[in-house]
């Protein structure tokens, strides 16, 4: 089965970042990705600024009629929001400023935009009286909702900002493995959350994937549930290819078939890229092998990425990892196999 016709919003050979980056500065910042990355440019994420734009941070300024607050512990809910959530939204807003004047002269074609999927983020989040979120499927349920409400917001506004811009929107879901296997610990340590029913799983995702016309859920961890993120509607999923294993095979093999697209991680996020692209390729023509897909099909369905964020690269590498994802991009269009 081929993928269906202009499914998928990238070129063939494009490239990408996952998010974050290094520094403090989002002007530079967004001048970097919209230079090294003509085909797929990313709203960076710089969480070196602290708690208010780290992974919790920006969830929680996505969040619509739902009052946070940052405690000792993380982020809770509350009955009333405090200075925690306007620095949290203020940093986001600066992001948008800076992106809005970096692509004032030429507005990308196409923009990802990263954002904290909602069992991620429900699991970062405390009730009120200090339990998980996870432990309270109500909870959850507003968490969700309340995301998907914020970031159809923020998707709204982007593309005031950016008219004539195509927006892919990102779900960060590192924790998502480990909510589905019971494995998220409790505040004590003696515990671990309860696990979501399946069909609880979904419809939690599926509710926030709706919100754009085409999502990525991004999930560097083993075992990403590939699975679920086809069954919630999302048109691609993003992975580290170094902790992919033999038994994502089947899962990654019917989401291709389905026509999902593949963002794979396979140039380190630190220390100097390889200068051959086919040294970053290798594990890309690897995984398309095993599972037997047309080699024609590569370079339109696969996107090229680092393994994961950047935030803990060298700023002066940054940049170079970046353009080396484009170099191979291009080498993979160019001889797929």
């Amino acid at each position: 089965m081929s993928s269906p016709a202009g499914a998928l919003p990238w070129p063939a050979g494009a490239a990408t970042g996952i998010g974050s980056l290094p520094g403090t500065d989002p002007h530079e910042a967004c001048r970097t990705v919209l230079g090294e990355l003509p085909d797929l440019p990313f709203l960076p994420e710089l969480p070196g600024r602290g708690a208010h734009a780290d992974l919790g941070g920006r969830g929680c300024a996505l969040l619509a009629d739902l009052p946070v607050d940052l405690q000792p512990a993380g982020w809770r809910l509350v009955d009333r929001s405090g200075r925690d959530l306007v620095r949290a939204r203020d940093l986001l807003a600066r992001d948008l400023d800076a992106l809005e004047e970096a692509a004032a002269a030429a507005p990308p074609a196409l923009l990802k935009v990263s954002a904290t999927g909602p069992w991620t983020l429900a699991a970062l989040l405390d009730t009120p009286r200090g339990g998980q979120v996870l432990a309270d499927a109500g909870a959850v349920r507003d968490v969700a909702a309340s995301l998907a409400e914020g970031l159809a917001l923020h998707l709204a506004d982007l593309r005031r900002r950016l008219p004539g811009t195509v927006l892919l929107l990102q779900l960060d879901e590192p924790s998502l493995p480990a909510v589905l296997s019971g494995r998220v610990p409790t505040a004590s340590g003696v515990g671990t959350a309860p696990v979501p029913e399946p069909s609880v799983a979904l419809d939690r995702l599926a509710e926030v994937v709706a919100v754009a016309g085409h999502t990525v859920v991004h999930c560097c961890a083993p075992r990403p549930p590939v699975a679920l993120a086809r069954r919630a509607g999302a048109r691609a999923v993003a992975v580290d290819a170094a902790l992919l294993s033999r038994a994502d095979d089947d899962a990654l093999g019917e989401a291709l078939e389905a026509g999902m697209g593949l963002l794979l991680g396979v140039v380190p996020t630190s220390g100097p890229p390889p200068a051959d692209p086919s040294v970053s390729l290798r594990p890309v023509r690897e995984l398309w092998r095993r599972l037997g897909l047309p080699g024609e099909r590569l370079p339109a369905d696969v996107v090229v990425t680092p393994a994961c964020g950047l935030a803990g690269a060298a700023p002066q590498e940054a940049g170079a990892i970046l353009a080396a994802c484009v170099r191979a991009g291009a080498a993979l269009r160019e001889e797929p196999l």
